[in-house]
């Protein structure tokens, strides 16, 4: 039979609708207390039959009022025709999450009180749950022969059931979920390294890509088969000789070497920093790559054949596995290799690593078993040193003791003023006199020792609290190691040489930020926005050290020409200032009779002249040595007034 519902039951509907939660439940009550015109037999429902679920999947169609509408998700799940199905998907997700966000207390609420008037909630919606059958509830039963159960309602109840099925909306659930932006979790490190990678191939590689620097030509003649070896000092070690042999026996492009430097460090990059992800997150992690790879000497470094780089990456995962490998017996063997590559790259520099990482395993109970590791990866990566020490100085004592002298002496000495000079260019700061160099973007190098004990500070405080701190203490106690022969001990600088200090201290000082960012969205945002003016202005000193390394290499270059113009040609020698970079460029043997590179004595210099094309090199307009006063002179265009000096060509009268 039909029930008519009166003014008075719409009236009572829009209250519950506007009331909503606790109120509804009380409308809905109300609503069936109201006297409604019905017709004289009696509305019957008859029960499903049993085992048929009532609410849920299975659950019979709920009696909705047609013309009326679920919401935007029913509308976009109804809409067939479009030819996106993907874009429909994202569209109804996106609606539906919305909508349950913004409505979420007033749904529980209403799911509540609907729940309370006996509607039960499913995942295929809303459905009336059948009534309790209580005395004085309003409704009659039978039940028939065959077992099955008629109940008898009145119009007044059937009202109220429909309305309460037509309103209660869907509480979320499993699915329902509110949907989210689902990116690649923990790919921060990857993408700091390609950009990397792209800083060094647009914006260093085309400026160095012809010429080597004049340490450069020292480590690559040791392997490069088509020119002779420079003069080998006493504080090199044979590390990136090794690295770019392989480069080399294949071809004799700087080009190509350059390329595959920046491949290199790149991988080194990653891999380095990719040991603390488990240690710090990846967040954290990324920010500390983003900090030390935005810098411009580690841009600069990467491409170029020099020792540092390679030293500050090798810090940074031997640190990190060290701090692994109480939990992780592989890193074990893994510290012992980083360990020795750093060694086989700088020997002062791994023992400096290496002191802060042994007394930590002699103090630390859990890290003792590392100290085997450690002591081996040192020994292997220094054998090749000491050989050499032994064959060509004497021994290990007499080699650092040449070693010193060659770097000026090895004495106790304030060297802040020059690091902090030396910060912008040039790239060697021998002796520190110039000009200080955009002095206002030399602010993070004050501001970084501050923020690492702020760092130290917020690591014993949590360390009260049972946390761990030695993921901060060790970083900073080999950062501080690594640094003490270049603050305390030399009398010149150069940006270099605090590579390694700055890739660790890079660690701490990003797990601060994050922690401090993360709880606060505008904090977040500031720490954005100076971390993103750091690399922007880290550009125009990149820019102009890049300008002012190809412009002095260059020169070299125009020198070697012209020296082949007249006639020096491999086999040849060349004596004197820039000898070593001019003389690996034009194919020649170079030597020195005084300074820091002295390897051999006038008379010597001469029996060598009466048996290849010789020349001595000067800068300056400076007058040629007293062994070469008789020999041609001729003056290097291009060159800013350097002059060579060329001997009597050999077997010709002198």
């Amino acid at each position: 039979m039909t029930a008519h519902v009166t003014d008075e039951d719409t009236a009572a509907d829009t209250a519950a609708t506007a009331a909503g939660g606790a109120a509804r439940a009380a409308s809905t009550a109300t609503t069936a207390a109201i006297p409604v015109t019905v017709a004289p037999v009696p509305v019957t429902a008859v029960a499903p039959p049993a085992g048929t679920p009532t609410a849920g999947p299975g659950a019979p169609p709920t009696r909705v009022r047609p013309g009326r509408r679920r919401g935007w998700a029913g509308t976009l799940r109804r809409w067939r025709p479009t030819p996106w199905p993907a874009l429909r998907a994202t569209a109804e997700q996106t609606f539906r999450a919305t909508l349950l966000t913004a409505f979420r207390p007033t749904l529980l609420t209403v799911a509540t009180a609907g729940a309370a008037a006996g509607v039960a909630v499913g995942p295929s919606g809303p459905t009336t749950a059948a009534p309790a059958h209580a005395p004085g509830a309003g409704s009659t039963g039978t039940k028939t022969g065959a077992g099955t159960e008629t109940e008898t309602k009145t119009g007044a109840e059937t009202v109220a059931e429909n309305r309460t099925a037509r309103t209660a909306p869907l509480p979320p659930g499993p699915a329902t979920a509110p949907w989210r932006p689902r990116f690649p979790q923990g790919r921060g490190l990857e993408a700091v390294s390609l950009l990397y990678l792209l800083v060094q191939l647009t914006l260093v590689v085309p400026h160095l890509a012809h010429v080597l620097g004049w340490d450069e030509t020292v480590y690559v003649s040791q392997v490069d088969p088509r020119t002779p070896a420079a003069f080998f000092s006493a504080p090199r070690s044979r590390g990136i000789s090794v690295l770019v042999s392989p480069v080399l026996a294949v071809t004799g492009s700087v080009l190509a070497l350059r390329i595959a430097l920046a491949l290199l460090s790149t991988a080194a990059l990653y891999a380095a920093y990719r040991v603390w992800r488990p240690l710090l997150g990846p967040v954290p992690t990324a920010l500390a790559a983003l900090v030390f790879s935005g810098l411009w000497i580690a841009q600069i470094s990467g491409p170029e054949a020099m020792p540092n780089l390679w030293v500050a990456l090798g810090a940074v995962a031997a640190t990190g596995l060290f701090l692994r490998a109480p939990r992780e017996p592989n890193a074990r063997w893994w510290l012992a290799a980083c360990l020795a590559g750093v060694a086989l790259m700088r020997v002062p520099d791994a023992a400096w690593l290496g002191l802060p990482l042994l007394a930590t395993a002699g103090c630390v109970r859990s890290h003792r078993r590392t100290l085997p590791y450690l002591l081996g990866g040192l020994a292997v990566g220094a054998t090749q040193w000491t050989v050499e020490a032994y064959s060509r100085f004497g021994g290990v004592p007499q080699r650092l003791h040449v070693s010193g002298a060659t770097e000026g002496g090895m004495h106790p000495h304030l060297n802040f003023y020059n690091a902090w000079r030396s910060l912008n260019g040039p790239e060697l700061c021998r002796p520190c006199s110039g000009p200080v160099h955009h002095p206002e973007l030399t602010l993070w190098w004050l501001a970084l020792p501050l923020l690492a004990l702020a760092a130290l500070a917020v690591a014993l405080r949590e360390r009260r609290t049972g946390s761990p701190a030695d993921r901060t203490l060790v970083p900073l106690a080999v950062a501080v190691c690594l640094s003490v022969p270049y603050l305390f001990l030399l009398s010149y600088s150069a940006p270099r040489f605090l590579l390694p200090a700055y890739a660790l201290l890079a660690l701490p000082v990003g797990g601060l930020l994050t922690r401090a960012a993360r709880p606060r969205p505008a904090l977040a945002v500031m720490v954005g926005c100076l971390v993103a003016l750091q690399l922007v202005a880290q550009y125009p000193v990149l820019h102009r050290m890049t300008a002012q390394v190809a412009s002095l290499d260059q020169r070299y270059r125009v020198a070697a020409d012209d020296l082949n113009a007249l006639g020096l040609r491999a086999p040849c020698l060349l004596v004197g200032s820039h000898a070593q970079p001019v003389g690996y460029d034009a194919g020649c043997a170079s030597a020195a009779t005084k300074g820091n590179n002295r390897n051999t004595t006038p008379s010597s210099v001469l029996r060598r002249a009466e048996r290849m094309p010789t020349a001595v090199l000067t800068s300056d307009a400076r007058r040629p040595p007293h062994y070469a006063r008789d020999w041609t002179r001729h003056p290097l265009p291009g060159t800013d007034g350097w002059t060579a000096w060329l001997a009597p060509a050999p077997g010709t009268s002198r």
